[in-house]
């Protein structure tokens, strides 16, 4: 098995289930063009290859912090969404029927301004589209 190869949920419309911690790690890592030991390496090997494999697809689920602290330092990313993803109880949890008010999804990848500018444009046509129950 080719060493970036991951395993992520099908992107289609009937797959509504929110992406695993294990998906969001992959999807990282792959965006920062790094491999498993090249994790490994930068971490001083304090998140193994084979660990890491293990949490991207799923065999592990909860990490320990160190862990996810070690990949929230090396990813520039935040630890503490991924301890909520992971399942620690966060002092700072809000309700789920509260508004997130969170950066965008996607800003923790590298996207380039030509697919921001994409992102944004799609964003609004999706606001602008006429929703179920709306009236003409």
């Amino acid at each position: 098995m080719q060493e970036n190869a991951i395993m992520l949920a099908p992107t289609d419309e009937r797959n509504t289930s929110k992406r695993t911690l294990g998906q969001y790690l992959a999807s990282i890592r792959v965006d920062r063009n790094m491999s498993l030991r090249d994790v490994e390496e930068a971490t001083n090997k304090q998140v193994s290859n084979a660990y890491l494999s293990q949490i991207e697809n799923n065999k592990i689920k909860k990490p320990s912090p160190n862990i996810l602290h070690a990949l929230a330092e090396l990813y520039a990313i935040s630890f503490e969404n991924l301890m909520d993803m992971a399942g620690y109880i966060s002092g700072t949890k809000r309700a789920d029927t509260e508004r997130h008010g969170r950066i965008a999804t996607f800003a923790e990848h590298n996207l380039s301004a030509e697919e921001e500018t994409e992102m944004l444009q799609y964003l609004q046509f999706m606001r602008m589209r006429k929703k179920p129950g709306d009236k003409t």
